[in-house]
């Protein structure tokens, strides 16, 4: 079977959330069980850069009026079709934003002319790689099945949803703009409360849909979650599939990671001692025993960060330390700078994605705060268990599906892997800080839990088999 994947970004080569890290570890996960995936991706300067040599295979002359070619490589296990146009991806800032921070104003046209190309390689247009079946992610993709439908290209696809706050909304004046036919402006197509949205189009015009995680598949029915979407969701539930999201456990291994100071195993759980002190000198926290609590996210109210900042009081006051790495929302990173100048040695900050500083993390800390008022599904908790890091998560979308709470009944049984608490709530979360510091005063409780965690299969395995079931099934259709 072939399949190719269209994805905005793909780790190790772009990335800015977790759509990067699904992107870069399922096509290998899906090739390795004898499946041949491509994956088209923009030639983001950076990501040509370190794809290293592409091959031009294709010439589409222009989409949606601008010159574009498409490029083959090769990065690691990824096989690479990279859509090179520079007239719409040749920039300085990031994938979505300019160097200030700022949603550049044609996205829509840099992500329409992307899916336009995704549907154009499905139809055949490039005659040595004509996929089975495509799978989409996020609204930057969704155009695609849209466009396959309208164009007619009777092949099955797929969209992932990977979070669905993200919905690429934009005027109507666009969709003069966009190659489609007159009646795909309405509300069985693309329009979407008077503009155009792409990842309506794409919920609409998808042979399935998958977000990655049951619960989340649930919640997103639902108007508290749903966006404004629920009801179309809804509408087609019979289609919608949960698939929790797996790691990279080559990537993510603390056997043999390069970032960390110190590897260790599960059997050798002491040696993250000199992780911890390394995450204590980069924080500027006291070389103690306390409680060390880390967050690594982005710090936006959907991450719940405002609460816990509102908590670290409380948290420093059971004696407990906290690392934050992440950037975000002004006015939050001001907040964690100002409580880190207060509680000097307790609490340490940096406004930064390090990717390598996140893995020493993740292989020294205690706990991980993970407060989120919805998440998707979440990756930072797989890394934390894997490491031997006890996760403290809300109790919603793939948080809930992931952490096993250290209830008594858990416990009894030896299978807690974390805590959990409801969501937007921060006197449960103050609760759960306390349990967590109450097992961390039982040794032999806190190691149980700890090894727990690293025994479970947090691979792609069992998720990539899962996508492959479906797209077998879809494919036979």
């Amino acid at each position: 079977m072939r399949i190719l994947s269209v994805a905005s970004e793909i780790y190790p080569l772009i990335k800015t959330g977790g759509l990067a890290d699904v992107a870069g570890a399922l096509p290998p996960a899906l090739s390795r069980m004898g499946m041949e995936v491509k994956t088209l991706v923009p030639g983001y300067p950076r990501l040509m850069e370190k794809a290293g040599p592409a091959v031009p295979i294709h010439d589409f002359g222009t989409l949606l009026g601008v010159p574009a070619r498409l490029l083959s490589a090769k990065a690691g296990e990824l096989d690479l079709l990279i859509l090179d146009a520079p007239g719409l991806y040749d920039r300085q800032g990031g994938p979505y934003l300019d160097t200030d921070g700022k949603d550049y104003s044609d996205n829509w046209h840099r992500f329409a002319a992307f899916s336009l190309a995704g549907a154009l390689i499905a139809g055949g247009a490039f005659t040595e790689f004509v996929p089975d079946l495509v799978h989409a992610h996020d609204w930057q993709a969704a155009l695609v099945p849209a466009y396959m439908k309208y164009r007619g290209i009777e092949k099955p696809s797929v969209l992932t949803i990977h979070n669905l706050a993200f919905q690429g909304q934009f005027s109507p004046e666009i969709f003069s703009r966009l190659e489609l036919p007159p009646h795909a402006y309405s509300v069985d197509g693309v329009e979407y409360y008077g503009g155009v949205g792409f990842l309506k189009a794409g919920l609409q015009s998808a042979w399935a849909l998958t977000t990655v995680s049951p619960t989340y598949a649930k919640e997103i029915r639902t108007p508290a979650f749903g966006m404004g979407l629920d009801g179309l969701i809804s509408t087609r539930s019979d289609h919608l599939h949960g698939i929790v999201n797996g790691i990279d456990i080559e990537d993510w291994n603390p056997e043999t990671d390069p970032h960390l100071g110190t590897q260790f195993s599960i059997r050798n759980l002491k040696a993250r001692v000199a992780n911890r002190r390394l995450i204590e000198g980069r924080f500027s926290l006291d070389a103690d025993d306390a409680p060390l609590f880390i967050v690594v996210s982005r710090l936006t109210d959907q991450k719940g960060l405002d609460i816990v900042a509102s908590v670290v009081p409380e948290l420093v006051e059971m004696g407990a330390k906290l690392a934050v790495l992440g950037t975000g929302d002004p006015g939050l990173e001001h907040w964690f700078l100002t409580l880190a100048g207060v509680h000097e040695g307790r609490i340490g900050v940096q406004l930064t994605y390090d990717e390598a500083l996140a893995h020493v993390m993740q292989g020294g800390a205690d706990a991980i705060l993970i407060p989120s008022r919805f998440e998707p599904c979440g990756l930072t908790q797989l890394y934390a268990q894997h490491y031997g890091t006890i996760p403290v998560v809300a109790r919603t979308g793939g948080l809930a599906d992931t952490v096993i709470d250290a209830n008594s009944a858990a416990l009894a049984a030896g299978v807690a892997t974390g805590i959990q608490f409801p969501p937007d709530n921060g006197f449960a979360l103050v609760e759960a800080i306390q349990r967590l510091v109450e097992f961390k005063a039982n040794p032999k409780l806190w190691t149980a839990m700890q090894r727990q965690g690293m025994r479970l299969d947090v691979s792609w395995n069992r998720s990539a088999a899962e996508y492959a079931s479906l797209f077998a099934s879809l494919v036979s259709e």
